[in-house]
């Protein structure tokens, strides 16, 4: 009596085990898709900066989501399958694919959080001397086109003010035209609109677009960390319930061939 009710009490918590792996499989390939769509919206969004940054990490560990987020969809399904039929070797397989995503989870959102540790530094650096020395310059096109949307796109004029402008090649070259700034840090562009840099016809921002990029990219970088480890943390979730589920499969095929 004893032995049929332990019997019923471990096919009760196998059966309970099953849906909860199905559920979380579920709503693991949901945030699969959540993470691939935070690393798109990354690079997408204004991605055209990434040219302005002296390393390519920001952009590196928008790629890892990417990937990630793209393992956890299959992974999400294949778990599901593997559930539903009770495939030992399967749900051993996706349990392998569970710890390897939540590696590189974890690589992105660390990543993420000491390229944020660096941002300033790298921005103070390296934006001031690409603006002033690429500008407008023969090869440069992408740089030139994404100082003029950075300036355009955050309101603001050189990378601490717009005086910043004055020591640069173009501005100093014949082919600045006598401009005091590039056009794009007009409010209104219109041609050789640069060549006045009154408060009223271009943006003057304290900090300048160091401070506004800074910010942006801090913000997306947040982003990335919170969802790379948070993830991350739910996958260890889901490999403790297969784990468990594993175990409860393997037990019941022990009993089954013990009592034969």
């Amino acid at each position: 009596m004893g032995s049929l009710y332990k019997d019923e009490q471990d096919d009760w918590i196998t059966v309970c085990l099953k849906y909860l792996l199905f559920v979380f499989n579920f709503l693991f390939w949901m945030g699969g898709g959540v993470v691939m769509g935070v690393g798109i919206w990354t690079l997408v969004d204004k991605g055209e900066y990434l040219s302005l940054l002296a390393s390519s990490t920001f952009a590196v560990s928008a790629y890892i989501l990417i990937l990630a987020g793209g393992l956890v969809m299959v992974t999400g399904f294949l778990g599901c399958c593997a559930v539903i039929r009770e495939q030992k070797s399967c749900l051993s397989t996706y349990f392998s694919c569970l710890l390897l995503i939540f590696l590189i989870e974890l690589v992105a959102g660390v990543l993420a959080y000491v390229y944020y540790q660096a941002l300033s530094e790298e921005l103070k650096q390296h934006l001031s001397k690409t603006m002033t020395e690429n500008y407008a310059q023969p090869g440069k096109e992408s740089i030139t086109h994404s100082v003029d949307r950075l300036q355009q796109d955050f309101k603001c004029c050189g990378s601490n003010n717009s005086f910043d402008w004055a020591h640069s090649v173009y501005i100093m070259s014949p082919e600045a035209e006598k401009r005091l700034v590039p056009d794009s840090c007009c409010k209104t562009i219109t041609p050789q609109c640069g060549k006045r840099d009154h408060p009223s016809n271009i943006y003057k921002v304290e900090g300048g677009c160091i401070t506004k990029l800074e910010q942006f990219l801090a913000d997306h970088l947040l982003i990335i960390g919170a969802v790379g480890i948070g993830v991350a943390c739910l996958q260890l979730v889901g490999a403790v319930l297969t784990a468990c589920f594993i175990y409860l499969l393997y037990k019941e095929e022990e009993e089954d061939f013990s009592d034969v």
